[in-house]
């Protein structure tokens, strides 16, 4: 297997996680699904791939500065994925305690071109500070400080991330009027997701935490 790849199991935990992070209510669902409803499915795709395009500079920044880490500081890179473990446990308090609702925008007077829906998900996804500390904490918990191969495993870990997401996404557009009105209409399943959420990221923090202690 070529060592850029990561062993399967990883692979199957960050799937697990990109999915219930892609599918759980936030500000780039919101955009994608207000530009859908307001404008057309076009615009609600564009800033979808907006999103899209944010993670990956998302996933560059990272992989290069989390390898820099690395190698200039590992006693760092452990409080990173220390400080990480925490940061997931304080999500996890968040999406039960706080979970807020899904903010759809009204329509604007002018229009937005489909390029300026395209900008704004952008916009949207690389200014959102808890996206930025998602990747910043959540992805260095899948690579070893030893490992030669962890910048090539992080920004594969990204793309993985973008290819999940890309078909939700592409869901959450289409069905954007039925699944606003089913947020609005039964609070249960935006609690259901936010529960799922924490439950998921609590374990992935206290296994991260476990294994730590045990070193």
């Amino acid at each position: 297997m070529p060592v850029f790849i990561p062993d399967l199991p990883v692979i199957l935990a960050f799937a697990l996680a990109t999915i219930v992070l892609a599918i759980t209510p936030g500000p780039d669902m919101a955009l994608q699904m207000s530009r859908a409803i307001n404008y057309g499915r076009s615009h609600g795709l564009a800033a979808m791939f907006g999103a899209m395009a944010g993670i990956l500079v998302h996933t560059m920044l990272v992989a290069f500065g989390i390898s820099v880490l690395i190698i200039a500081a590992p006693p760092l890179f452990l409080a990173l994925k220390i400080a990480g473990a925490i940061y997931l446990l304080y999500l996890a308090y968040q999406a039960v305690f706080h979970g807020g609702g899904l903010r759809l925008a009204e329509a604007a007077r002018k229009p937005p071109t489909v390029r300026q829906s395209f900008m704004t998900g952008i916009g949207i996804n690389l200014l959102n500070p808890k996206v930025v500390l998602f990747f910043v904490t959540f992805l260095p918990q899948f690579v070893d400080a030893h490992d030669p191969g962890a910048t090539g495993k992080l920004i594969y870990l990204g793309l993985e991330f973008v290819a999940l997401s890309i078909p939700l996404g592409v869901v959450t557009v289409l069905a954007a009027e039925r699944l606003a009105a089913l947020f609005r209409s039964s609070k249960w399943v935006e609690r259901a997701l936010n529960w799922s959420f924490a439950a998921i990221f609590t374990a992935f923090a206290a296994t991260i935490l476990t294994a730590q202690a045990r070193h």
